[in-house]
């Protein structure tokens, strides 16, 4: 059974935006955060943003701050990147996951895990 899925990758020009959407289903609905990570070969899965599904708290990667943003539809589980002023060093699998403990940032509190969507950004 699948429980997290991402969507929205794809290939876009340095300063560009995409959104990247996340849905969460089965075991993964209940949890207490959602969480996106991104990983190339060869480097460890990195930490890019995290949002509480009950408060709404965000939290960011220092790479990513100011120009990526979370948010979540709690109604449609879903939660949502908005990517924007994207650069070469952003090419990356994104990894959607859903966390039930409160260390947003380690990928050891993620339990269910998306296969990924590859975003490319050219130079």
């Amino acid at each position: 059974q699948v429980h997290v899925v991402e969507s929205g990758g794809g290939l876009v020009q340095a300063g560009g935006s995409l959104r990247l959407s996340c849905a969460a289903s089965g075991r993964a609905v209940g949890s207490y955060a959602m969480g996106w990570f991104r990983q190339v070969p060869g480097k460890e899965r990195e930490f890019v943003a995290a949002t509480i599904w009950s408060t709404g708290s965000t939290y960011y990667g220092d790479s990513v701050k100011g120009r990526f943003t979370i948010s979540r539809d709690n109604a449609k589980n879903t939660v949502y990147l908005q990517m924007n002023s994207l650069n070469p060093e952003d090419t990356a699998v994104y990894y959607c996951a859903a966390a039930f403990r409160s260390y947003v940032r380690s990928t050891s509190n993620y339990d269910y895990w998306g296969r990924g969507t590859q975003v490319t950004v050219a130079s």
